[in-house]
Parts: structure tokens; C-alpha cells; sequence
């Protein structure tokens, strides 16, 4: 596969990431409610998450996962309400001392939950395989797709599905420095973060 089709492919998957839907959401408020190290977790889901969808789509398995219907709105669902209990959760959650905040004490269970999380959001959104199903064969024959090629472009996904919400986790995770001096702030961004995250569950309902 020549760079520049390599290149183009990276591009266009950039600009639809960076579009502001559910998975950013997501990432965005547990940035904000938990910071940056729980976002990076949930972002892993994210990113496992679209490498199942990506190489179904690489290995024309997008029309049988489209036919599992039923399947696939029991995970949608399953993955909204997953969402929204997390937003209540950090809703709920009272405000932390600013020692306490990204404590490396609180990682392995918070992190199992957000990486969950984030595997969730995509993996609850069939949309996805459609995506990668339809861009796919706008710059390579999928029939002559050779393993090099695939595991090449499956590295493009990871970096972008990785950098570009990374790059909103950081922005979000900065301004938690604005909330530490006063309870009361916490508590708004707890709530508002919370709301974010419980929208982002209703969004991956609907759609």
C-alpha cells in the first residue's frame, strides 16, 4: 500500500474522530470528573473497541454484524445504561481533596471501569463497522488487502482513535485545576461532568 493512500486514510479517519459525538463526550467528562489517567483507561476501550469494528469491516463481516440486529440493540442498550450509571455515579460523587484527585492509590479498579467504559460507548454503537465499511473501500480494494497492509492501517486507528481524544482528555483534565480550591466548584464539575457522561448514554440510546 503506497504511504500517501496510507496518509489520506489517516486524514479522513482524524476529521471523523475529532467530530464531538458519544465516545468523545465520554472521554471528555471522565477527564473532567476523574482526570486524565481515568480518561486515558477509557480510552483504550474506545480504541479496542473500534480495532473489533475495523477489522470485521476489513474482513467483510460488516453485513453479518448489520443482520444481528437484535444482538446489537441488547448491546447498544446495554452500553447506554452502563454510561449512565457511570454519570450518576459521578454525580454523586462528593468533592475530593486536591491530593486525592488522580491519587495513583485509586487506579486498578477505576481503570478496569473506564476502560470498560469506553469499549462500551463503541462497541454499543453498530454505526461504527458501517463507518469503516463504507470508508474501507474508498482507498483499497478490500479483496486484495494483503495482512501487511491491514495490520498497517490497524496502527493508523490506533493513533488517531487514540491521540486526537487524548488531545480533548488533556484540555478537559487542565481546567480541574480551576475546581481543586473550592468545594463547591467541585462539586459543579462532578455534576456537570456527570450530566456529560449520562447525555452521552441517552445519545447512544436514540441513535
Amino acid at each position: 500500500m503506497h504511504p500517501s493512500v496510507l496518509a489520506a486514510f489517516a486524514v479522513a479517519l482524524a476529521i471523523a474522530v475529532a467530530l464531538p459525538g458519544p465516545g468523545i463526550f465520554a472521554v471528555v467528562s471522565c477527564a473532567l470528573g476523574r482526570g486524565l489517567r481515568a480518561a486515558l483507561a477509557m480510552i483504550g476501550g474506545v480504541i479496542i473497541g473500534d480495532l473489533i469494528y475495523f477489522y470485521l469491516a476489513v474482513l467483510g463481516m460488516a453485513a453479518l454484524a448489520r443482520s444481528m440486529g437484535e444482538f446489537f440493540v441488547v448491546v447498544k442498550f446495554a452500553g447506554a445504561a452502563y454510561l449512565i450509571w457511570l454519570g450518576y455515579k459521578l454525580w454523586r460523587q462528593p468533592p475530593a481533596e486536591p491530593a486525592a484527585v488522580d491519587a495513583p492509590g485509586s487506579a486498578p479498579r477505576d481503570y478496569r471501569r473506564n476502560l470498560l467504559g469506553g469499549f462500551m460507548v463503541t462497541i454499543s454503537n453498530p454505526k461504527t463497522i458501517a463507518f469503516y465499511a463504507g470508508l474501507l473501500p474508498t482507498f483499497i480494494d478490500l479483496e486484495k488487502l494483503s495482512a501487511g497492509d491491514a495490520t498497517a492501517m490497524g496502527i493508523i486507528v490506533v493513533l488517531v482513535v487514540g491521540a486526537i481524544p487524548a488531545a480533548y482528555a488533556a484540555a478537559a483534565a487542565g481546567s480541574r485545576r480551576f475546581f481543586f480550591h473550592s468545594p463547591a466548584r467541585m462539586r459543579l464539575m462532578n455534576r456537570t461532568a456527570g450530566t456529560m457522561l449520562i447525555g452521552s448514554g441517552v445519545t447512544v440510546a436514540v441513535r
